[in-house]
């Protein structure tokens, strides 16, 4: 057995062993299937060009070549159904967009049919002095090598387009499976174009596609061993990708290879040609990689910094590109992660994290993070501290960002905590006060800086700018929502006049009745007539004033030890003279009792019921369950009703008059959330239209009383 054939296995049984570690995985996802098969593909690949570089016939030889050429056609389908769906949140919509391509792609082996009628490879021993075997290709076969040179160069153009979106800690994490992935196809773009441009090549040429998959494999191997071939969540852009960097690459190395050929056909110098086109393609590869590599870009800055005299950083640029990007985000998640992407953009900082400052709960909460780290998570898939020990009033009086290694302060051990870096070598953390006034609204936290580099005055001075601006947007966002609410209790105080008109004539019904009643009462039709009017008159004053009278007025709570299993089975019981009750489960577990006010809370469980029994119906399913998570307890009403749109849970769900009923009110939801939230606790709704609507109440279980 010769070295060449000894290299292909050696790629082949590492190709595999990747194959199977990944497959062997507890956390399975399209992704990692797509790897597994890809991988085993590719190391069935090598180990046929390993018997290739053994067999003693052209006979062998083409047969061999052929099966490799029919297992390379397996390629272009699975690998471009990874690119799609790797480390994206959102891959299903790049899998709809993408259906028709990936189709055509997984249909590509059907290209190798002609092989049934005349065969798609010649082969041809070299004359002496020159050794080895030249391999020809069909008119079929060019084609086969012209769809798969395509469909490389989309898989590395899906790939750039989810390593340029992913930021800080993430892009390291992918960072290495990326490239492995890059120098292997890169390699079989030169092979490929080999293919397509002269019909053929020599098969000592697959050596470079052997080579390019040791690599490759090594370098996956680094980032299955850094983080266990770990996805991410992003969101790349659906821009036509006019300005990617594959296309850029693989189009200039296509075009320079084309005229490099069009010149050697003319001269007659054919020899040179492969060796010149592996050294322009190697080039390639070896600029796109420094083109990733965050350390390159940084140590390019310094260096234009340090010699050319320029500042460290451009602030008209940066400051454009930030005041830019604060008008178009409208909440405060949304300008979070514009700013933590920025940071870290601008200062190469892989882990950038925002904490605000809940003054409801007195908690620290992390509203956006470059970083995928799962510290301070709690059950309801946020991440939280307690904020007690932290001094706000020394934070206020704080001018400027500070470094928490030189911090001694007892206070600051809490930002310490929440701020712990991923790499030992990632230089001090910054921590950013968020100050607008005397008002604290949270931190920003910098770690794990590339190449571990001190924060410059200059830089410090800039992230003082930036921490003052992000203070005054987030304060903005704030006095926007007070203003918005207030305009609609006002609106609501507008429209309780027209309430109270109607309560009028309701008053004035009665009064008629009442004087009719002595002259008509030994008439039985009448009475009956009379005590059905008055009674829906009443029940209809009665509903409106308790609606009213719970938004004209600062919520009172009375809060006493409540029993919330009892509490909601009072509730259930108050419903079950109504005709036409639908299927309802109670799932009830033990709970401690809680510090609540009886009665308000007791509304807010009836309306929850109300609202699940008009969205089912009589044919419907109301699910009531309860539950201790810690130190709260959770109710959750479930139906299977004909659910809500997105846009309405988004924008009029919880706001007053805002109603899907034709009869409602559209204030019983923005009751029970001021209700709940007064009980210091959370009120969180999944629906989907169709297909049900949840309702998850959380309380406390220690006393919050104000």
């Amino acid at each position: 057995m010769n070295l060449n054939a000894v290299l292909a296995f050696v790629a082949a049984s590492f190709s595999g062993a990747l194959a199977l570690a990944v497959m062997l995985r507890k956390r399975r996802s399209v992704a990692s299937w797509c790897f597994s098969i890809g991988m085993l593909i590719f190391a069935f690949e090598s180990a046929l060009a390993g018997i290739s570089f053994g067999a003693v016939s052209a006979e062998r030889v083409a047969f061999w070549q052929t099966l490799t050429l029919a297992a390379k056609s397996l390629l272009p389908g699975i690998w471009l159904c990874f690119s799609l769906t790797y480390s994206r949140a959102n891959y299903r919509e790049f899998l709809t967009r993408s259906r028709f391509l990936l189709i055509a792609f997984f249909l590509i082996p059907l290209s190798l049919l002609p092989a049934l009628h005349a065969p798609l490879i010649s082969v041809l021993p070299y004359e002496l002095p020159a050794e080895g075997w030249a391999v020809k290709f069909s008119e079929p076969a060019k084609v086969l090598n012209a769809l798969i040179l395509i469909a490389t160069v989309l898989i590395l153009m899906n790939l750039e387009r989810t390593f340029r979106s992913a930021i800080g800690t993430m892009r390291w994490r992918i960072k290495f499976l990326v490239l492995g992935l890059v120098v292997v196809f890169g390699a079989r773009i030169y092979t490929r174009s080999q293919a397509v441009l002269f019909s053929g090549y020599n098969l000592a040429q697959t050596n470079i596609e052997t080579a390019a998959l040791l690599i490759g494999c090594a370098l996956i191997a680094i980032g299955y061993l850094r983080s266990g071939f770990g996805e991410i969540d992003i969101y790349p852009s659906r821009a036509v990708l006019r300005t990617s960097l594959t296309l850029l690459l693989a189009g200039g190395y296509l075009f320079i290879v084309g005229v490099l050929a069009q010149i050697v056909a003319y001269y007659g110098g054919a020899n040179a040609f492969p060796v010149e086109a592996f050294l322009i393609l190697l080039g390639v590869v070896i600029l796109a990689v420094l083109l990733f590599s965050e350390r390159l870009r940084q140590s390019l800055q310094l260096f234009i910094s340090r010699h050319f005299k320029r500042p460290q950083h451009d602030f008209r640029q940066i400051w454009t590109r930030f005041t830019g990007s604060m008008p178009t985000v409208l909440d405060e998640p949304g300008l979070c992660t514009a700013v933590s992407r920025l940071i870290s953009e601008i200062f190469s900082t892989l882990s950038v994290s925002i904490w605000l400052f809940d003054e409801r709960k007195e908690r620290l909460v992390r509203t956006s993070s470059t970083s995928d780290s799962e510290r301070g998570q709690t059950s309801n898939g946020t991440a939280e501290i307690a904020a007690n020990e932290l001094n706000s009033v020394a934070l206020t009086k704080l001018a400027r960002p500070f470094e928490l290694e030189k911090a001694r302060e007892k206070w600051t051990e809490t930002l310490k905590e929440i701020g712990a870096g991923r790499f030992r070598t990632g230089g001090n953390r910054v921590c950013i006060p968020l100050l607008a006034g005397e008002h604290w609204l949270g931190v920003i936290i910098l770690a794990d800086r590339v190449n571990g580099l001190r924060y410059t005055v200059e830089e410090m001075d800039l992230l003082k700018c930036i921490g003052d601006q992000v203070a005054a947007s987030l304060l903005n966002l704030r006095l926007i929502k007070r203003l918005v609410l207030g305009k609609e209790l006002e609106a609501f105080q507008t429209m309780s006049a027209f309430f109270i008109h109607d309560l009028k004539n309701a008053a004035s019904t009665l009064s008629l009745m009442l004087q009719n009643l002595p002259m008509h009462f030994n008439d039985a039709s009448f009475r009956a007539d009379a005590l059905h009017g008055i009674g829906s008159t009443v029940d209809r004053i009665n509903h409106l004033i308790s609606r009213l009278s719970a938004l004209r007025h600062e919520l009172r709570l009375e809060p006493t030890e409540v029993d919330l299993n009892h509490l909601v089975g009072e509730a259930l019981q108050s419903l079950n003279g109504v005709a036409e009750q639908p299927e309802l489960i109670t799932k009830f577990a033990p709970l401690p009792k809680i510090f609540a006010d009886r009665e308000q809370l007791r509304s807010v469980v009836t309306n929850l019921l109300l609202n699940a029994r008009d969205a089912v119906g009589a044919n419907g399913r109301i699910t009531v369950e309860t539950k201790q998570l810690g130190d709260w307890v959770m109710l959750s009403v479930s139906d299977n009703g004909c659910g809500m749109a997105a846009t309405f849970l988004k924008d009029s769900l919880f706001r007053p008059f805002r109603t899907t009923k034709k009869k409602g009110l559209g204030i019983g939801m923005f009751q029970a959330k001021m209700i709940v939230e007064a009980h210091r606790g959370t009120i969180r709704v999944q629906s989907e239209v169709g297909s049900g609507t949840t309702f998850d109440v959380t309380l406390p279980l220690k006393s919050h009383s104000k």
